[in-house]
């Protein structure tokens, strides 16, 4: 087992993965649809959009396979493929947490940008970013090349994911934006109201499509979401993106989360 990962459960039978001495993800195994994190429950929110049925999802990044147990959970069948380099960590969580019978995921021990690289054009209906390093988003999943290769990947409509973490006034975050509007031209911003209002450092989705996101339907989902939560489009979005410069080939990793207790802005 890899020193940088541990597992902690609960006394609900929950279990959290902890990397890099970070909480990464949380999985509840006897009900894989209640999701605690505020991050993840934004990810379904924007999967929630989508037409019904099974969807064909990439996840890059694995930890406890939050997001592809809960796919699976509620539109069962979904093909996904998981692209996980840390095989350590995949072997501890599928053993301590297993994987629902006759499911559909697949983990691919490679890294984000290798993995989709290997990917058929037009072969996902999702594709979701939610890969940290040191507590940080690798700079190759937010450059310009990782952002053709998603472009390249998703269906005409379909739609990619990204999990951004950024210091208040989310300029970072403005610069990821600005970066995969160019391959991906309709794009939106989800966040909890105290992020968006840059009250915190705190996670934000953004998602990405070539086609017009479902936007009357996310509103309603926004709206409904269990934590005070707001999305971020058109003129709102211009207006947080104004001045950003997009990344190069490589990309730019997301700056270091605060110390712990020290998530507020001044």
């Amino acid at each position: 087992m890899s020193e940088h990962v541990s597992l902690e459960w609960d006394e609900r039978g929950g279990v959290t993965v902890h990397m890099d001495g970070s909480p990464q993800s949380h999985v509840q195994p006897d009900d894989p649809t209640i999701l605690v994190f505020e991050y993840v429950q934004h990810l379904a929110l924007a999967i929630d959009a989508l037409p019904p049925g099974p969807l064909g999802v990439t996840h890059v990044g694995g930890a406890g396979l939050t997001l592809p147990r809960w796919v699976e959970a509620t539109r069962p069948g979904s093909p996904q493929i998981v692209l996980e380099p840390d095989e350590a960590l995949t072997e501890l969580v599928r053993r301590e947490v297993p994987l629902p019978r006759r499911h559909r995921i697949r983990v691919r021990p490679v890294d984000g940008l290798t993995g989709v690289r290997a990917l058929k054009d037009d072969s996902a209906d999702v594709v979701v970013t939610d890969a940290y390093a040191g507590g940080r988003v690798p700079a190759e999943l937010v450059g310009t090349a990782y952002a053709r290769e998603v472009a390249r990947v998703l269906k005409p409509t379909g739609l990619a994911l990204w999990n951004l973490a950024d210091e208040p006034g989310m300029r970072w975050v403005a610069r990821v934006v600005a970066t995969m509007s160019a391959a991906l031209p309709h794009v939106a911003v989800i966040a909890t109201h105290e992020v968006l209002k840059g009250r915190r450092f705190g996670n934000s989705v953004l998602l990405a499509s070539a086609s017009p996101l479902p936007v009357e339907t996310l509103r309603r989902e926004v709206a409904r979401a269990h934590l005070p939560t707001g999305m971020r489009e058109d003129t709102a979005l211009t207006k947080l993106v104004a001045g950003a410069k997009p990344f190069e080939e490589k990309g730019m990793q997301s700056p270091p989360p605060p110390e712990t207790g020290k998530w507020r802005a001044r």
